[in-house]
């Protein structure tokens, strides 16, 4: 019978977060906990037990998961002590598994290893032998290296921006391991990597640019030889050597057909890389013009979005709401522990003076306003509408002052809709103006009632700006930190047969 080691550690971080993630941050989660809480679910662990489970006698063995929110580099003890974990949780299992599934996101870090996901498979590698096959999952904006691709016989990469596609990319990495298991299978992955970053409407799938690249991937599955196939856009806020775009292409042996199918993803890419960026209203005119309009609006606040790694307390556009004057109603979601907690004291009703925002990130100032505490949520969180999981904002107020309604959280959450409102009783339509700190969510949450919505150009830790972030680390030239960079074809093979 078949055995199936399953383990994994996820995370997404912005390295320009002035706000260090530690070990409390991540929930871990050990043995069958890790299928009880999968089975049936849209996670890609979810998708990879569907595909495993349909193979009479398979035996799944999960062993360890780490995962956190998005947020600033991983305190790097408490990564070691992580993988100290994982490794442990692996170790009884040497010798008595016959292939691994390795749940990753691509876009970690650390305040030391730049590559963390590669040194969690290499030490898999180390413990687990070089016989068996590995295959791991990875985000459209995961950073896949070569030291991962050294370590592994395939992956799977997200078909989809906003992301909705988690457990059919569980299922098809573990169909390629499937395969390898049946036999006669020998993979080899060509990776081409294009020297460039990329963010902004264009690279929604359904929609933009980047959907010509997911399509030809997609369609490279009716050739039985390919085992895999995707594109990453990489995450441009995670400033480590080997972020950039790079398509991946995963056969059963035939080298050509890996190279050339990447090559075409990759040199149709690089001409629209400038198409690629994002485009941008200033802040003052953003706040300004939305005067003007009937609502209701949204400001997309992307340089603040705790999905991609940010804080979550810019108040760069309710700080200019009240600089310039305006009437109109706003709603937005802000963390500030310290806010929150003293509603709580006070409870609803209570009027008090404090400054909001801007304590953690110094690129903002703390706003004084006077507030009056409207309501307080205290639950035990709440799932997003479409993506599943758990929310926990920790303790939490609506705070109102004046013609500002503020959703004031302890925690960084995930903002890719509208579940924080809707747990705290308000709906955005019902207000002029609502602050959404995510680049893009799907569109039934605002894009399809609202009459403008400013992609606004605020500072912040994950600004689509990307000239203005300050990477230090990534290979250069890569564009559009360098206009010059030039892309020159190349395609890397990788395999273990």
């Amino acid at each position: 019978m078949p055995r199936v080691l399953i383990a994994g550690c996820q995370q997404e971080i912005s390295s320009f977060n002035p706000v260090i993630c530690n070990y409390g941050f991540f929930t871990k989660t050990w043995g069958d906990e890790i299928v009880d809480g999968n089975r049936g679910q849209n996670t890609e662990v979810g998708g990879a037990i569907e595909a495993l489970e349909q193979v009479p006698g398979m035996v799944l063995v999960p062993t360890y998961n780490a995962g956190a929110g998005s947020g600033g580099p991983l305190e790097h003890q408490s990564f070691l002590r992580i993988a100290h974990e994982f490794e442990e949780a692996i170790q009884p299992h040497a010798g008595n598994v016959d292939g691994v599934f390795l749940h990753f996101h691509g876009s970690m870090g650390t305040t030391e290893e730049l590559d963390p996901e590669g040194y969690l498979i290499e030490r898999a590698r180390a413990i687990l032998g070089e016989e068996i096959p590995f295959v791991f999952t990875g985000d459209i904006h995961g950073v896949t290296t070569a030291r991962m691709l050294r370590h592994a016989d395939g992956m799977a990469i997200y078909h989809t921006y906003p992301h909705t596609d988690f457990a059919d990319t569980g299922r098809r990495a573990a169909t390629q391991l499937v395969r390898m298991l049946e036999g006669g299978v020998k993979p080899v992955i060509a990776r081409a990597v294009v020297p460039a970053l990329v963010r902004g409407n264009e690279l929604i799938t359904e929609t933009g640019l980047f959907g010509t690249q997911v399509r030809f991937a997609k369609s490279l599955y009716d050739n039985p030889k390919v085992l895999n196939a995707g594109m990453q856009i990489g995450n441009p806020f995670t400033d480590v050597p080997e972020v950039c775009s790079q398509a991946i292409v995963i056969t059963d042996g035939d080298k050509e057909l890996a190279r050339e199918s990447a090559l075409k993803m990759a040199r149709e890419f690089w001409p629209n890389r400038a198409k690629m960026q994002g485009v941008f209203t200033g802040l003052e005119e953003s706040v300004r013009e939305a005067a003007s309009l009937d609502g209701p609006i949204a400001f997309t606040d992307a340089s603040d979005a705790p999905s991609s790694g940010s804080p979550g307390d810019s108040n760069a556009i309710i700080a200019e709401v009240v600089r310039q004057g305006q009437s109109y109603s706003v709603l937005a979601p802000i963390v500030d522990r310290p806010v929150a907690a003293k509603a709580h004291e006070l409870g609803i009703g209570a009027t008090f003076k404090s400054t909001v925002g801007g304590k953690s990130d110094p690129r903002f100032v703390p706003l004084e306003l006077e507030l009056t505490v409207k309501s307080l949520y205290e639950g035990d969180g709440f799932p997003l509408e479409t993506w599943g999981g758990h929310e926990d904002p920790g303790p939490t107020a609506v705070l109102e002052a004046g013609n500002l309604t503020l959703v004031v959280h302890s925690n960084p959450i995930n903002l890719v809709d509208r579940a924080l409102f809707l747990a705290n009783g308000l709906d955005p339509k019902d207000f002029h103006a609502t602050v959404v700190k995510s680049p893009h969510c799907e569109p039934q949450f605002f894009d399809d009632y609202v009459t403008c919505n400013f992609n606004v150009d605020a500072p912040g830790s994950t600004s689509a700006n990307l000239p203005t972030l300050g990477h230090v680390n990534v290979k250069r030239p890569i564009y559009p930190l360098d206009y010059d960079a030039e892309y020159n074809g190349e395609v890397e093979i990788y395999s273990r047969g």
